[in-house]
């Protein structure tokens, strides 16, 4: 069997060496060219990192609302009819925004009236009859002691005769009898008008309570009949009316909401992850588009609606002139105090709580690469937590187009 042996071709090895050498070196050139990339320095802007002292503010958002607010309900059944105010009409106290119509309750008040004038009369006659039985028993009491004089008189009479030998001892003790008889009656009689007087007293009294009672019933019904001209009861505007023209409506049912225009809170929706670093009484700062307004924070609710959490604040400082209710606002809110910060001034492209890959500016004119974490944005000053120290310089200006580099020499 005849084995025929191939020549080795070296052709092919040198080619094949030659494509090995070419990829390397292409390699190298991608490498040294990522390396060694430049670019102009007077074509960039810098924003150099700052230390100090730093007031963490948070933004949030939220609307005004009255401070003061009044609920309008029925004070008795009825039927709506007539309204006189419509929703965003400026209020006084007694401005009326409705009236409500009920015959039955304005019978009922003229009974009650009628009721205490009768109780009044009823009074005035019992004082004039208890006044004739005061006569009455003045007279017995005056017709007692005259007679008690008439009885001493005889006595005193019957005294001298018997001392005259005239009459006898018989007649004298019947004298003295009838002084003491007399004296007696007196007494008691005076006694009885003591315990009329009191009695007397006692039933004015009662007649008072009752005709009172009376008055404060017909005081009630009065008042719910005046209540059925609906009044504002405070300075404002109408922030919503629930019922219609001819609408019947029962008692304590609901028919408007008022509420202050000058007096007004702000409700705020914080962030929820620093809701529970902002302390009550924290200073916030409200911007209405028209100016700024100071406030404070009163309370904080616990609950959490779409990542934020509610809170309100009180107004500190003068109104702006378009601070209304439901007017939308943007506020910023006091957090902390960090003694010695690392900030820098915000700029496009800088993020809050993010972790960026960005270029600093190195002694030897150099940018280099480094990533930098933020933390919260507080009035245009941005917080670093890592990646850069005080002084550096950080490029703000856009070079994403570069970020496959580590390194960009810079040039003048």
């Amino acid at each position: 069997m005849e084995i025929k042996l191939s020549k080795n071709k070296p052709w092919k090895k040198w080619l094949g060496l030659s494509v090995f050498i070419a990829l390397v070196s292409y390699a190298a050139f991608a490498v040294s060219s990522k390396a060694t990339k430049s670019i102009d320095a007077t074509s960039l802007s810098f924003q150099q990192v700052e230390q100090g002292a730093l007031d963490l503010y948070t933004n949030a958002y939220g609307e005004f609302a009255s401070a003061k607010e009044r609920l309008l309900t029925a004070p008795a059944m009825g039927k709506v009819s007539e309204i006189l105010v419509r929703p965003g009409t400026k209020i006084t106290p007694k401005t009326i925004i409705l009236t409500l119509s009920n015959p039955k309750l304005e019978q009922e008040v003229s009974k009650a009236q009628g009721e205490l004038a009768q109780q009044k009369a009823q009074q005035q006659a019992y004082k004039y009859e208890q006044q004739n039985e005061r006569l009455n028993y003045q007279g017995r009491i005056a017709d007692i002691e005259a007679e008690i004089e008439k009885a001493q008189l005889e006595l005193s009479v019957n005294e001298n005769l018997l001392n005259l030998g005239v009459a006898s001892k018989i007649e004298l003790q019947r004298a003295k009898l009838a002084v003491k008889q007399q004296s007696k009656r007196l007494e008691f009689e005076k006694e009885k008008y003591k315990q009329f007087i009191e009695m007397q007293g006692y039933q004015l009294t009662q007649r008072e309570i009752t005709i009172n009672q009376q008055a404060s019933q017909v005081k009630l019904l009065e008042k719910q009949l005046d209540d059925m001209h609906v009044k504002a009861g405070i300075t404002g505007s109408l922030q919503n009316l629930t019922v219609e023209l001819g609408q019947s409506v029962q008692l304590g049912q609901s028919l408007a909401k008022v509420g202050s225009d000058k007096e007004l809170i702000a409700r705020l929706r914080l962030p929820q992850q620093l809701a529970d670093q902002i302390d009550i009484d924290a200073p916030v700062i409200i911007n209405t588009q028209k100016g700024t307004v100071s406030a404070h924070i009163t309370r904080i609710e616990s609950v959490v609606t779409n990542g934020s959490v509610l809170a309100e604040a009180i107004i500190d400082g003068e109104l702006t002139s378009n601070s209304r209710p439901s007017l939308a606002i943007s506020a910023q809110v006091f957090v902390k105090h960090i003694k010695d910060a690392l900030y820098i001034r915000q700029s496009a492209g800088l993020r809050p709580q993010t972790k960026q890959a960005l270029f600093v500016r190195s002694q030897n004119d150099l940018l280099e690469q480094r990533e930098i974490s933020f933390g919260e944005l507080s009035q245009e000053k941005l917080l670093i937590t890592s990646g850069l120290n005080v002084k550096d310089e950080l490029v703000i200006t856009d070079i994403s187009q570069y970020n496959q580099f580590s390194k960009i020499a810079l040039t003048h």
